[in-house]
């Protein structure tokens, strides 16, 4: 925490990372909060800070409170914890600090609690007693797979409709071993049965295990759900069922028309790579584990609202999702959606998702933690002048006689290199003005035309 003054921590709000606690009057509420930082994504408590007001109060003995604090750990956590305890001096008098970092023997609990009861999570600023699913995920970290690459021992592969799978991967080649590389089917007992992964992406009889794997999206008419004019029920297969929520939002989109001198420019009011970016990653990122709660794909007048169940896998921050940080809950669907070209690169697409907004006028995607719950809101309201690029200009003009043309001939049209033009030509794409005309991703003959 060194690179950090207390300066600069008290200038932050607490949050999944930060706490301050005026003394060591409620050691309950500092074990509950050690104990969440571990378990969670680590975190500072600041021990002389008013929490409301941020107020220094300092701690008058601080060599003792410092003893207090490393004893009050030792004997109340279980599996141990070895935190980083500083002094800081602020002024006439001291503050202590308290550094725990994400722990890799997870789930920490409070020992006199027991391991059932004493599990606390992070939740924002708030300390929340995890629950049995949540307990699973935390020791599942201690694993070398993700949840999704687990075997279910009960079921033959047949579960799993290969069929459909094959006719998405039409693009690749197909074999025996397939399936086994990228964790649809795994080995158990020398006999070949689905992963969690296989069975959420192609399982015939998915819901009997996992009910809530579904999506449910609706259109209302305002700000609030009050008035809704139209939903769906979404129970396809989960890379299917990903389209499906993607054609329902852009189906309640507007277009507007822009005029510009001699020719005209159709908008879309929210970037059609936004909303791909949010459902994809809702699919990907949702806790299936948990009970009770499907997917979830709002649209409103001023915003379309992606809500999935599970928090932010342990040990992340929205500040590192910001930053393109990505940590895998499902690997097995990440890495077939993958393969179908809906995701481009590990932890990008929050970060797209910013830029295209950007672009577009619009304000910049709020991510939240709610409940149990991730949630994605994108505005539609649009905040400034959209961003046309010169380059982008060219490009229109070039593709408005409505002929589709490969990158490198769009290159060597406008006088660019290859790579940048394929960068302004996804910006495009992203933003629905232009559309990809090909066989998959990776297929080399892909072309552009306009949308």
């Amino acid at each position: 925490m060194r690179s950090m003054g207390l300066a600069d921590l008290l200038r932050r709000h607490e949050g999944k990372t930060l706490e301050f606690k005026q003394d060591l009057s409620s050691p309950d509420r500092i074990l509950k909060c050690l104990v969440a930082f571990a378990n969670t994504a680590g975190g500072t408590l600041v021990i002389g800070v008013e929490d409301g007001t941020k107020r220094v109060r300092g701690v008058a003995d601080v060599l003792r409170a410092e003893e207090k604090v490393a004893n009050l750990i030792a004997d109340s956590i279980r599996p141990r914890l070895i935190p980083d305890i500083e002094i800081w001096p602020w002024r006439k008098t001291n503050v202590l600090t308290v550094e725990i970092h994400p722990s890799n023997t997870r789930p920490h609990h409070i020992e006199r609690m027991g391991p059932a009861g004493g599990v606390f999570i992070r939740v924002g600023s708030t300390n929340r007693k995890a629950d049995p699913a949540q307990i699973d995920e935390l020791k599942s970290m201690n694993r070398t797979g993700t949840y999704d690459e687990q075997a279910i021992p009960e079921m033959k592969s047949e579960a799993l409709d290969f069929r459909l799978a094959s006719e998405l991967l039409k693009h690749k080649a197909v074999g025996p071993s397939t399936w086994g590389d990228i964790r649809v089917t795994t080995q158990y007992q020398r006999r070949t049965v689905p992963t969690i992964g296989g069975l959420l992406l192609f399982g015939k009889n998915r819901f009997g295990l996992f009910p809530d794997s579904w999506i449910q999206a609706g259109r209302f008419r305002g700000a609030d759900k009050s008035r809704l004019v139209d939903s769906v029920v979404i129970r396809s297969y989960l890379p299917l069922a990903a389209e499906e929520a993607i054609a329902f939002v852009q189906k309640h989109l507007t277009r507007e028309a822009v005029i510009r001198g001699p020719r005209r420019e159709d908008r879309w009011s929210v970037p059609p790579v936004a909303i791909r970016e949010a459902i994809v990653n809702a699919v990907v990122h949702a806790d299936y584990a948990q009970a009770g709660s499907p997917i979830r794909v709002a649209v409103f007048d001023d915003r379309i609202e992606i809500v999935n169940p599970g928090l932010l896998p342990f040990g992340l921050t929205l500040e590192d999702v910001h930053n393109g940080v990505s940590k895998l809950r499902n690997r097995v669907i990440a890495k077939f959606f993958a393969e179908l070209g809906l995701i481009e690169q590990w932890g990008s697409g929050i970060q797209r998702m910013a830029a295209v907004c950007d672009e577009a006028g619009l304000p910049a995607p709020v991510l939240e933690e709610l409940g149990a719950h991730f949630r994605v809101t994108i505005s539609s309201v649009r905040m400034k002048a959209p961003i046309v690029h010169d380059r982008d200009r060219k490009i229109l003009d070039l593709l408005r006689d409505g002929k589709p043309r490969k990158t490198s001939v769009i290159a060597r049209k406008i006088g660019i290199s290859e790579r940048a033009t394929l960068t302004r030509l996804k910006s495009l794409v992203g933003r629905g003005l232009l559309v990809e005309i090909g066989m998959g991703p990776h297929d080399p003959k892909r072309q552009y035309a306009i949308a």
